[in-house]
């Protein structure tokens, strides 16, 4: 799994976790619900600087977004 699924994964659970819509998500963060998207379909691949504008709008650690998940 390459680091732009392990991102979409996060995103997605994180997002959910928080009872957010990817629209509530792209306002927070001032990107687009479309890119929002994107980024949780691993269609995109977030830069450094939306990687951040995510975690702040999310309220966790950019590491949160970009963690593996443990192998069982």
């Amino acid at each position: 799994m390459d680091l732009k699924e392990v991102m979409a994964i996060n995103l997605r659970r994180i997002r959910h976790d928080k009872n957010l819509t990817q629209e509530e998500l792209a306002h927070l963060s001032g990107l687009s619900a479309r890119y929002i998207g994107e980024i949780e379909r691993a269609h995109k691949s977030a830069t450094v600087t939306v990687l951040g504008q995510v975690s702040a709008a999310l309220g966790v650690e950019p590491a949160e977004l970009l963690a593996r998940p443990l192998e069982r």
